[in-house]
């Protein structure tokens, strides 16, 4: 597959047959400018502006919002509920994880989680490859949360996302705390937006670190 980091929880991924996956897309009042793009399916983990800016979609993709299992060309998609805070939800509402399996892969977008969840959401969850995961705190787990979480998927591949950039109009934690706390793990920064992964080039225990390309 290709993974192109489009900004905050914002990915585009493609599939080796194609199919185009778009998460959380986000508006312009978070300061990223993403240009518009097509794809087929579209993620949505929960209904804020800088999670939910389905203008960003072209074409006809399908809308997944809520939990629950989905197929859509060649790709399956879970939705598993969560909690956008660390009260149940009583202060920012739920959020959707989506664990997507294509190209032999299984990739997690773990959207705005505000907590690390308990063991049965975290076995519902399961085996994970790629890990997508906000490391900014604030509004979501921080780079201890990240660490936590990614110690009990244990990913070949973790991604960092939803931290502060200098394009960012709000305030979140940078990268630099997640680094911190990773750095016995082979951390790879790729000087661009893009990257691409496979079954075999996954490797074991890495981040991958990708650049917001401003277009």
């Amino acid at each position: 597959m290709t993974i192109k980091w489009l900004g905050h929880s914002c990915f585009l991924m493609t599939t080796d047959n194609g199919t185009r996956i778009m998460t959380d897309p986000c508006d312009p009042d978070t300061g990223y400018n993403i240009k518009p793009v097509e794809c087929d399916i579209l993620t949505i983990s929960h209904d804020h502006h800088d999670h939910n800016y389905a203008a960003l979609a072209l074409g006809e993709p399908v809308r997944i919002d809520s939990s629950g299992e989905y197929r859509v060309k060649d790709v399956s998609i879970t939705g598993i509920n969560t909690w956008h805070d660390d009260a149940k939800g009583k202060k920012r509402g739920e959020n959707i994880v989506f664990v997507f399996e294509f190209d032999m892969m299984r990739i997690v977008h773990l959207g705005d989680l505000g907590e690390v969840p308990d063991a049965e959401t975290l076995k519902k969850i399961g085996h994970t490859d790629v890990l997508l995961t906000p490391v900014g705190g604030v509004y979501t787990i921080d780079a201890k949360g990240a660490k936590a979480v990614a110690d009990a998927l244990k990913p070949k591949v973790i991604i960092p996302m939803h931290y502060r950039t200098p394009a960012l109009a709000f305030d979140l934690e940078d990268l630099s705390k997640c680094i911190a706390l990773v750095k016995d793990r082979p951390i790879h920064y790729i000087r661009n937006s893009e990257a691409h992964l496979s079954k075999d080039s996954l490797g074991t225990d890495r981040v991958i670190t990708l650049e917001y390309a401003k277009e």
